[in-house]
């Protein structure tokens, strides 16, 4: 069964959750966010949610979570949702009170998409993409990417040269059930650009008016 670790300050908010999950197979621990690393270390989840209403530090949660390459979904009301804009790096959003389906649902597609990374090591130039360990290097210097920066990364780097619309990006790298819109892939695109580029490569092209395409040439 997924093991799923749920972070929140008042963790008597969240038992209706937990009890919800898992009536869908799912074992769930919470926790508060004292110790994060060594509450990591000691539930090994495959997945993380994050209570974002009970949270005062999200954003250092969010980095905690992401050095580990876990999947994460933040939980919010819509207006802290709104307030975001992009700045905090989950793999995805849900506004609360969300609907338990809806969440299993997301979960589960986060889930198998990481269950299913191959074991090959991809490289163009100097970066290096190690599907088995789901780690990124630069110049031999690791970068540290959120799930989806990862997934996206890894997509576009196994089909180098074709041009991907938002709209086939986002059936392929969030799923076809995903509720976002396509500025979900902007955004991602943005962020792995500053991480993974800088004046001396290129490895993402935007294609004007339709999407992206991987360099293979950087």
């Amino acid at each position: 069964m997924p093991r799923v670790l749920i972070l929140a300050e008042d963790i008597e908010t969240v038992e209706p959750l937990v009890i919800e999950l898992t009536r869908y197979d799912f074992t769930c621990s919470v926790c508060d966010t004292a110790g994060i690393d060594e509450q990591l270390t000691e539930q090994n989840p495959d997945l993380v949610l994050l209570d974002m209403d009970s949270l005062a530090s999200a954003g250092s949660l969010c980095q905690a979570v992401k050095q580990r390459n876990l999947p994460t979904i933040a939980l919010a009301d819509l207006e802290t949702v709104s307030s975001l804009n992009g700045r905090l790096e989950a793999d995805d959003f849900i506004v609360k009170p969300c609907d338990t389906r809806e969440l299993v649902a997301r979960a589960k597609r986060l889930l198998h998409t990481r269950v299913d990374s191959n074991t090959e090591v991809i490289r163009y130039g100097d970066l290096s993409v190690d599907t088995a360990r789901c780690e990124v290097t630069v110049a031999g210097y690791r970068k540290v990417l959120t799930f989806k920066e990862y997934e996206l990364l890894k997509f576009l780097a196994n089909n180098p040269g074709r041009v991907f619309s938002r709209d086939t990006l986002l059936d392929r790298v969030w799923g076809h059930d995903y509720f976002g819109g396509d500025r979900t892939v902007d955004v991602h695109v943005r962020r792995l650009r500053s991480k993974i580029e800088d004046s001396s490569r290129c490895f993402i092209e935007t294609v004007r008016n339709i999407g992206y395409r991987f360099n293979r040439n950087s």
